[in-house]
């Protein structure tokens, strides 16, 4: 549609292409409702009043909200491509994300993040890139690949900014590495886990704009206050929507938003993603208008996307129309104008896999005696999970009897390394669980009571990785994740229900409820969140950063 033709159609000179007849639209800039007609045309909003079209729906009072957007999302961690993973959320209002593709750049670097760029291009859902600022997170891991601040400046402007700085205490030690890699950016997003006072200052005046590793209103308070963004998340291991949103006033909701950064499918299915955390704000107190900012405006405001958010003239016509606000429950979405449905998806994922993306699991001969306890690490403290957060405990070798195995195996190039660790707080017993999804470097992650099932369970994997379960010397049941041993090609409907058998399959090993053994298995060898980790070079100590000797020091 020609500029002129928009204007005239904006003045009601001549018909729109489209217009939502009798809506209710959210005015976010002013917290009302208001009665009118949608104009659309060329994609975006022409104007709020009465109006004729070319084509007309009558929504008959019907609320309109702006496409919902999720500020930082791992989207490999729904294990589907993102062809299927806009399937599974684009139903749910979520038109636009944020996604940081650090996940699979770890395993495949660029050629993995182009994979998945390509797999995006063929769906109605908006994705801007965020280029992954830690391959690897830390010094500390074994990789597949590793992005350099060269890698970083050479390839800058294909992506919207910098995704999380998850090397803080990089930052702090004005490490030159990441210094470059923040000064290559305009935008940087953050990750500091609990860090406060001048060490939070320093951290934020190295270039931060966001945090999304909020879990106390303290810390949300202190964060905002020194103007920070906070992505309010509500991930399936990190669930932090609850403990905050009773902290966050109506000024205190303009610098915040909602993200959830590792969501698991079969959680999209049943609850939703952004279109959950504003039923839960509401229904946990927040001001209605405040919710739906966290989730529209603020997030577009925060990453400079002048055209989305709101619902006003030029803005882009991402839309959602709800049978009810206050439920949450969507009855059509419109991207650019156009109502999503199946017939908006290519006829199906035909992304091409670059070299390297495809059997990326390569590990040594594998024996019952590698997954035995080594003797000599007894008195090294020990991981315990806490529920509801992907922060762990440290805990004395005295602390916890009923503790399980956790092996860390290097897969990226068969060097035979191997970390161990003892875990408490699953319960889990009679079994084994192995997964090629660690963050952040993904190797391996075996954890079990004894040798023979993790044995069974990490032998299964094979090269191309995935989700296995045995118990009793058998296999309970293999979820294969051949692309970069962390998504499935499989269509959303048949990953989803491959992830329910897995869960069904878990429940036989007894773990506690409250506990995503597979999300908690994801993030135990990840060095960037306190208190203890697991990685292929043994047991590391976030809040000294460094690795545990054998003597437990």
């Amino acid at each position: 549609m020609e500029l002129a033709n928009m204007i005239l159609a904006a003045k009601g000179t001549v018909k729109a292409e489209l217009v939502l007849k009798n809506a209710q639209v959210a005015d976010v800039f002013s917290g009302q409702w208001i009665k009118a007609d949608i104009a659309i045309g060329g994609g975006k909003i022409l104007g709020l009043g009465q109006y004729a079209g070319e084509r007309e729906i009558d929504l008959a009072g019907k609320q309109v909200i702006p496409g919902l957007i999720d500020t930082h999302v791992h989207i490999e961690s729904s294990m589907v491509t993102p062809f299927e993973y806009a399937r599974a959320v684009l139903p749910r209002g979520v038109t636009t994300v944020i996604a940081d593709p650090h996940e699979i750049a770890n395993v495949a670097g660029f050629d993995g993040i182009d994979y998945l760029k390509e797999s995006a291009c063929r769906t109605p859902l908006r994705v801007y890139w965020r280029l992954p600022s830690c391959v690897p997170a830390t010094p500390f891991e074994d990789s597949g690949e590793h992005i350099d601040s060269a890698g970083i400046l050479s390839h800058m402007s294909e992506f919207c900014g910098l995704g999380e700085m998850m090397n803080f205490p990089g930052v702090l030690s004005a490490d030159p590495e990441c210094l470059k890699k923040l000064c290559a950016a305009g935008h940087s997003d953050g990750h500091a886990p609990l860090l406060s006072g001048n060490d939070l200052n320093a951290y934020i005046a190295a270039g931060i704009h966001t945090d999304h590793e909020c879990t106390t209103p303290e810390e949300l308070l202190e964060k905002v206050s020194k103007g920070l963004y906070v992505n309010i998340r509500e991930g399936t291991l990190s669930k932090d929507l609850a403990k905050l949103i009773p902290a966050v006033t109506e000024e205190i909701s303009n610098r915040c938003l909602f993200c959830t950064d590792d969501r698991s499918l079969p959680d999209i299915a049943l609850e939703g993603t952004i279109d959950y955390c504003v039923r839960e704000a509401m229904r946990l107190g927040l001001a209605p208008f405040a919710a739906l900012r966290m989730a529209t405006l603020n997030a577009a405001q925060c990453y400079n996307l002048p055209q989305l958010g709101a619902i006003a003239p030029g803005y882009l016509a991402d839309l959602v129309v709800l049978d009810s606000f206050t439920d949450m429950r969507i009855s059509m979405v419109f991207r650019e104008g156009q109502l999503v449905s199946d017939d908006l998806f290519c006829h199906r994922d035909s992304a091409e896999f670059p070299k390297g993306v495809l059997n990326t699991v390569h590990l040594p001969k594998l024996s019952r005696e590698q997954f035995l306890f080594p003797g000599e690490l007894l008195s090294q403290p020990i991981i315990s999970i806490v529920p509801g957060t992907i922060v762990t405990k440290r805990l004395a070798p005295t602390e916890a009897s009923e503790t399980v195995t956790l092996c860390v195996l290097e897969r990226h190039k068969a060097s035979g390394k191997r970390g161990y660790a003892r875990v408490y707080g699953s319960s889990l017993r009679g079994g084994a669980i192995a997964s090629s999804v660690g963050h952040d470097s993904h190797n391996i992650s075996v954890i079990g009571d004894n040798a023979g099932d993790m044995l069974l369970a990490c032998s299964t994997l094979g090269n191309c990785g995935g989700i296995a379960v045995a118990a009793g010397g058998e296999v309970l049941c293999y979820m294969p994740l051949p692309i970069a041993g962390l998504i499935t090609e499989w269509p959303y409907e048949q990953a989803l229900a491959m992830q329910r058998a897995l869960s069904l399959a878990v429940q036989k090993l007894h773990i506690k409820e409250g506990i995503d053994i597979f999300m908690a298995l994801a993030f135990l060898p990840l060095p960037v969140i306190p208190e203890l980790r697991c990685t292929a070079r043994g047991l590391f100590d976030v809040n000294a950063f460094s690795f545990v000797s054998e003597d437990g020091q």
